[in-house]
């Protein structure tokens, strides 16, 4: 199953749809009801049973959702006479990142700093590179703009899988676009933070797809596109304004999920809802960096597609 983070009133009140065989169903309706992702998750965990049983135990007397249409970041819900913007699937109070666990990235990090073994060394290690990539706050929601700095002149969106742990383990995963300084890391590698973490530095969506739906997380085929041009998003997104496609799947990661889920909370523990990216395998090329309105569209296997319009922060 499929599960989103959306507002289906005016009230401003969160809700949780589940997708399920096709059909849409409210969980955030009934007396075993949730408004968010991560109580979900940890209600199925504390219950000892998998999240997709208990969403089949709340949908079972339920009626889907009438035509529900997904497009873009938005989501059409003719039962309720909405269209409403899709939020981030989690509300993750912390956001971890690793790098360098797909030859590609090593090879494009070596080739764009001045100390080239830093990341030779630390592909070839037990010890993964992790760091700290934002809070709740810092995330941008499917089709919320996304940030490059203004003191760089080399940008790029990294593609990465993603997933979400509840009590240590891992319950879901999504789609991430880790926004990043090429520029800033390639003058000096302690630089890391100030080219990942800035503003509108994350985008996460469009889904959570529970671990039923992606049985197998290390064959996951990966794409992004990026479209530059004039205009309303819908109408830029096609073959003719497309600057760079890429693919990868997630068979070439050096270090799988579960490795990287076990080496995060090494000494660190990490609360409920924390979200992890996996790395990148989608490198452009070093003549390429994002300008003000491109957009970017990341789609991952089995869990669904990200777009977001890039502005200069």
């Amino acid at each position: 199953m499929r599960y989103y983070q959306v507002i289906l009133d005016d009230s401003g009140r969160k809700s949780v749809l589940v997708e399920s065989n096709g059909r849409f169903y409210d969980l955030s309706n009934g007396s075993n009801s949730f408004t968010n992702t991560i109580d979900l998750f940890k209600s199925a965990n504390d219950s000892e049973k998998h999240v997709d049983e208990v969403s089949s135990e709340i949908i079972k007397n339920q009626k889907p959702l009438d035509g529900i249409q997904i497009y873009g970041s938005r989501i059409g819900v003719a039962a309720v006479h909405l269209e409403t913007d899709i939020l981030s699937p989690v509300d993750a109070p912390e956001v971890w990142a690793f790098g360098v666990t797909y030859m590609d990235s090593m090879k494009e990090r070596q080739a764009e700093s001045g100390v080239p073994d830093v990341y030779a060394q630390v592909y070839n290690a037990d010890r993964p590179e992790a760091f700290f990539k934002g809070t709740k706050d810092r995330i941008q929601n499917p089709g919320d703009l996304v940030g490059i700095r203004g003191d760089s002149n080399w940008n790029v969106p990294e593609p990465e899988l993603a997933f979400m742990l509840i009590d240590g383990k891992i319950v879901g995963y999504t789609v991430g676009n880790d926004m990043s300084s090429r520029a800033i890391e390639g003058e000096n590698p302690l630089y890391l933070p100030q080219a990942k973490v800035y503003d509108k530095s994350l985008a996460l969506g469009p889904c959570i797809s529970s671990t039923n739906s992606v049985p197998d997380p290390q064959n996951l085929f990966v794409s992004m596109t990026i479209y530059r041009g004039d205009g309303f998003v819908a109408d830029i997104m096609n073959d003719s304004n497309q600057i760079f496609k890429g693919t990868a799947n997630t068979s070439q990661m050096k270090r799988n999920c579960e490795y990287l889920a076990d080496w995060l909370q090494r000494h660190n523990h990490v609360p409920d809802g924390t979200v992890v990216l996996t790395g990148t395998g989608i490198i452009p090329p070093t003549e390429f960096t994002l300008q003000k309105d491109d957009i970017i569209k990341i789609e991952i296997e089995n869990i669904g597609i990200l777009s977001n319009r890039v502005t200069v922060v």
